[in-house]
């Protein structure tokens, strides 16, 4: 039995979609907060459980007969670290022999301030005694495409990553290595440190956006604070607007790239490229 936490999220559902391509869908359990939200995955046939983050005995139930859990970080920062002690300790008395974790880029070295958690995360796994293998994800395209639809409308797509290179690949690319590491033998003990095969700068994405669209847009670089200010004017919680902009921040410096080509040979195929996604959202 193979369980997902998060299977309702925006990954979560890719990680099953793959994973039902090659596992047998009853040996498939996706846990999740709300199972009025799970009824397609029910559907399909998968065993849907129920189960927060929050509630360690809730989630130590859940995982009863599981050998195997993909641990996908809670979206709650902040929250992180705590949450995910439950989830390793609910693991730990359930007999659970294999997780993998969603971390993030070069946890260990990231200048992006959401790196603290992830490493307080790892160092959990490292104590629990469960085999483990970490799934050190880059940034997701959808994270700056979600910006494309202000950028087209009013000619300028604000950040403050200067000309760092941002190494990115959609949600369903990692979601693709998950399945494969949560779903094969072998992998305990490794650390995949996971990015696109090619990288942009924000002037390249706004530069593209312009020409695929045919729409005049350029790229203005701001600085931390008034990126922050910009994205709260916007309407964005202040907590995720400070996220957003810090992450900025660490790809000017490097924290969202990485040319290992770890992913793609994880997933047996080139990633998706920047390009072929805005192609997508257009």
């Amino acid at each position: 039995m193979i369980a997902i936490t998060g299977a309702t999220g925006q990954l979560g559902h890719f990680v099953i979609e793959s994973l039902l391509k090659t596992v047998p869908v009853s040996q498939i359990v996706a846990i999740v907060r709300n199972p009025a939200k799970a009824d397609a995955l029910a559907s399909l046939g998968v065993v849907v459980r129920q189960a927060d983050y929050t509630d360690e005995a809730a989630f130590t139930a859940a995982l009863a007969g599981v050998e195997k859990l993909l641990l996908i970080s809670s979206s709650e920062v902040g929250q992180r670290a705590a949450q995910h002690r439950n989830v390793i300790n609910a693991a730990r008395a359930a007999g659970v022999k294999f997780i993998a974790y969603t971390s993030l880029l070069h946890a260990d070295t990231s200048p992006l301030g959401l790196h603290a958690e992830h490493v307080e995360t790892e160092k959990m796994l490292a104590d629990s005694g469960i085999p483990y293998a970490l799934l050190r994800n880059g940034w997701y395209s959808e994270n700056y495409l979600a910006s494309a639809p202000a950028a087209l409308a009013h000619g300028v797509f604000i950040g403050a990553a200067g000309e760092g290179k941002i190494a990115s690949a959609p949600r369903a690319d990692y979601a693709a290595a998950a399945a494969r590491v949560i779903s094969e033998e072998g992998h305990a003990g490794n650390v995949y440190e996971l990015a696109g095969d090619s990288a942009y700068t924000l002037s390249e994405l706004a530069a593209e956006l312009a020409k695929q669209s045919g729409k005049n847009v350029v790229y203005q670089n701001l600085s931390e604070a008034d990126f922050a200010a910009a994205l709260k004017g916007f309407g964005l919680p202040d907590g995720l607007a400070d996220m957003l902009a810090d992450s900025d921040t660490g790809a000017s410096k490097g924290g969202l790239f990485d040319d290992s080509r770890t992913l793609s040979t994880l997933i047996g195929r080139p990633t998706t490229p920047i390009a072929e996604s805005v192609k997508a959202i257009l």
